[in-house]
């Protein structure tokens, strides 16, 4: 397979290489090509994540989000931070 860059693709590899970044321009098309599988992943694993939300809400379990909903979680994590902050204070043993 052959790939032609274009002239500021090709400048950027080639400065990467000149600073030594990476020591060829194949390394720094291995890296590139690394970054987009790890992002592809990235994709389908959030896709999957959005499946299974939405199969949660079909199934009925999801959790009406209201003003009073949020005021309530943060309420409860308020309480829980303290909880816990008051256990580390607290003298071990």
């Amino acid at each position: 397979m052959q790939i032609t860059l274009t002239a500021e693709q090709k400048a950027f590899v080639q400065q990467a290489v000149r600073t030594g970044r990476f020591q060829r321009p194949e390394d720094a098309v291995a890296e590139a090509l690394l970054l987009w599988e790890e992002r592809e992943l990235r994709r389908a694993e959030f896709l999957a994540s959005l499946d299974e939300a939405d199969a949660s809400l079909e199934r009925g379990e999801g959790i009406p989000i209201t003003q009073e909903s949020m005021q309530a979680l943060a309420e409860d994590v308020k309480r829980r931070g303290r909880e816990r902050l008051a256990a580390q204070r607290q003298p071990s043993g």
